[in-house]
């Protein structure tokens, strides 16, 4: 019967990979779910160690000196100011487990490596890329470009896998839709918190705060228990041996089609006239000068049409979190509702803003998983309601009042 060891066990990826497992104690007999905190009650195949990525490798040896097991799933994750330092600490706490379990010994147990990354693999945070985009794109040189830890921590991983005779997959997912306890680093969160903060102003509609151009473009999706449901297959499979495989839930989705189902389910439409009225908090920040695309636009045929990516915001959600008015609406409801009252500061809003505010697509193809045996889906608006559902009795958010009905509003 196989055992695991899952790294960033509390994070939102690395959370559903420990629960998806824990479902399954009759296949996975131990599972070692290692995080610097422990914020869940586990199933009782789980057994959690208290680990710091970041310490001397000695001290990491130290602390692992008893967890061995067959299947390893990385989803340790921290983040830093600059590529530079993401790449740093990112790349060292992968190298760290690697050395760590050189010294105990404990190598010769693993039968295959899960490494779990994202779509900054092509370059999405600098810019736009190719589309759809496709696990055999080529990595973006760097320089020009910016580090990639993603990039150093797939090369340790290669380094490791063929000097010990270990097997190997990585994961692409993409704006990852989920919930971790203590965690409000989605865009579940933001936007849902976004929603109900709008309706305690009562303005009577929400704006999309993303820009027109995105409103209308396409984006791929993850869904956290999806990606889990995956890395567990592909720890097996033998189609996946020493592949990297995009994980997204398999559809497309625009936020024209999404945001007014979000508007109802907090009693609201979403304002006819929302581009063409007055935006005095928008924003425009331009990304990358060369995005990822123009390093493949003579190939594809594409020279002098790369135009610099934009980052544009009908309303700036970094700016408008900080407004006093919207910061006692939510004070307000969050009394009154027995919110958890720093749910609202610790949202990513910058993170939020650059989510819906690209100018570009972003389509993300699953075809090289459904080759490889991979049958998964999930529905990119079912994922947020249930996510969304989550967040409601965790406290974080308030109930829902509304639901979208066939394009017309119920409530």
């Amino acid at each position: 019967m196989p055992t695991a060891i899952v790294t960033g066990a509390t994070g939102i990826l690395g959370r559903e990979i420990v629960y998806e497992l824990g479902r399954h104690p009759q296949e996975w007999t131990t599972v070692h779910a290692l995080s610097r905190s422990k914020k869940d009650v586990y199933p009782s195949n789980i057994v959690h160690n208290f680990i710091d990525l970041t310490a001397d490798v000695q001290e990491v040896a130290k602390e692992l000196k008893d967890v061995s097991a067959d299947y390893i799933f990385f989803a340790a994750y921290l983040l830093k100011g600059s590529e530079e330092d993401n790449t740093k600490v990112n790349g060292d706490m992968l190298e760290n487990l690697f050395k760590a379990l050189e010294i105990n010994n404990a190598v010769s147990h693993i039968k295959r490596i899960v490494l779990v990354t994202g779509c900054k693999q092509y370059g999405v945070h600098l810019g736009r890329a190719k589309t759809p985009m496709v696990e055999s794109d080529p990595w973006l040189p760097e320089p020009p470009y910016p580090p990639n830890f993603y990039y150093r921590q797939q090369r340790s991983l290669h380094a490791f896998s063929a000097k010990h005779g270990i097997e190997w997959v990585v994961t692409y997912p993409n704006e990852v839709i989920g919930f971790a306890k203590g965690n409000f680093m989605n865009l579940a969160a933001s936007i849902g918190l976004y929603a109900a903060v709008h309706r305690e102003l009562g303005t009577g509609g929400l704006p999309f705060p993303g820009g027109a151009t995105f409103y209308e473009k396409f984006d791929s999706l993850t869904y956290s228990r999806l990606h889990a449901e995956f890395c567990v297959w592909a720890a097996t499979a033998p189609g996946a041996k020493n592949q990297a495989f995009n994980v997204v839930n398999g559809d497309v989705e625009s936020w024209s089609n999404m945001w007014p189902k979000l508007a109802a389910r907090y009693g609201m439409t979403v304002p006819g006239d929302q581009f063409s009225r007055p935006a005095p908090d928008a924003s425009d920040v331009p990304m990358a000068d060369n995005p990822p695309i123009s390093f493949l636009a003579k190939a594809l045929g594409l020279q002098g049409k790369t135009a610099q990516s934009h980052i544009e915001q009908t309303i700036d959600l970094a700016k408008w979190s900080q407004k006093p008015e919207v910061q006692a609406a939510w004070e307000r409801l969050a009394e009154r509702e027995g919110l958890e009252k720093d749910a609202f500061e610790k949202a990513t809003w910058m993170f939020s803003g650059f989510v819906l505010g690209r100018n570009f697509d972003v389509i993300v193809s699953m075809s090289k998983a459904r080759a490889a045996g991979w049958t998964g889906y999930h529905d990119t608006w079912e994922s947020f309601e249930k996510v969304f559902d989550q967040l409601e009795s965790e406290k974080i958010l308030p109930k829902a009042i509304g639901r979208f009905v066939g394009w017309s509003m119920q409530q």
